[in-house]
């Protein structure tokens, strides 16, 4: 069954250091491209994140992105560097001396200075295997939800493809009609410009005219070109994407002849209906995976 290439997941985690929030986000590419955005502390699991998402998706642009929300309640540790704060005093002490002014010092003003406090850091390795845990069930999010609109697609595009047989039946019954008025229109002219006919050589040369004009051939192609499009669309073992568009260019191909070699306004109207389904399946196509 098809997949889409657009689709959104999310997955969270509860850790006793807070939220690990996934959201994955596809459109479509012509491969995979996997932009993965990763907090500090978190940088090392990008080569299995990278692979984790290789394994469920195939085609697509895909934006990942894991943040941690920390816990409110959550404490601050951090200590004193008492080196550099008593360097900041002792340059405070001797600019108020220089410039004769004799201003408090704000305590908290030194606390706010760049490593006055610094904050202790809580390693961040145990909560790896719980992020690739939520990468993997956004994965299986994605998937999901691609699957879904994938089967929307699908649908349209049968319906698309029920139609083309329909007008591809319509020209095919009116076919001997048309090469006959062909032939007696051609025939004709023929006698009213000419006094003595040859009718053996006329009837070749109406033969000859009605070959180049008959559009059974590309009837068929045409039928045939429907059925693998449909094969396509119902095949596991590949991306589709890439298949069904090869096919709607053959499609556009046969229904151009068919357009060209048209002798007759209701053929020629079925050919532009068919080149205008041909458009709006090639529109869905290019989003498939």
């Amino acid at each position: 069954m098809i997949r889409s290439m657009t689709g959104f997941a999310r997955s969270e985690t509860d850790t006793p250091q807070g939220q690990l929030l996934w959201e994955l986000r596809s459109v479509n590419h012509r491969y995979l491209e996997a932009q993965i955005r990763l907090p500090e502390g978190f940088r090392a699991i990008e080569p299995d994140a990278r692979a984790l998402l290789g394994r469920g998706i195939r085609r697509g642009k895909v934006d990942a992105t894991l943040s941690l929300r920390a816990r409110a309640e959550r404490q601050l540790h951090a200590t004193l560097n008492p080196e550099l704060a008593r360097e900041l005093i002792g340059h405070a002490r001797t600019l108020a001396t220089a410039i004769g002014e004799a201003a408090p010092l704000d305590p908290l003003d030194l606390l706010r200075w760049p490593g006055v406090l610094q904050e202790q850091e809580t390693p961040l390795d145990h909560l790896h295997p719980l992020a690739l845990e939520g990468l993997e069930r956004a994965v299986t999010g994605l998937a999901a939800t691609r699957r879904r609109e994938g089967e929307r697609i699908h649908e349209m595009l049968e319906t698309r493809c029920a139609e083309i047989l329909l007008r591809v039946a319509a020209v095919r019954t009116r076919l001997p009609q048309v090469l006959q008025a062909i032939r007696d229109k051609l025939a004709e002219r023929v006698r009213s410009l000419v006094a003595s006919i040859d009718t053996d050589r006329l009837e070749q040369e109406l033969v000859l005219i009605a070959q180049k004009l008959d559009v059974a051939e590309e009837l068929d192609r045409l039928q045939g070109h429907v059925a693998e499009f449909r094969s396509a669309l119902t095949r596991t073992d590949e991306a589709a994407g890439r298949r069904l568009d090869f096919l709607l260019q053959e499609f556009n191909r046969e229904a151009n002849t068919l357009a060209s070699k048209s002798a007759d306004g209701e053929t020629t109207r079925h050919a532009v209906d068919i080149k205008v389904l041909i458009e709006q399946m090639r529109e869905q196509v290019q989003n498939i995976e």
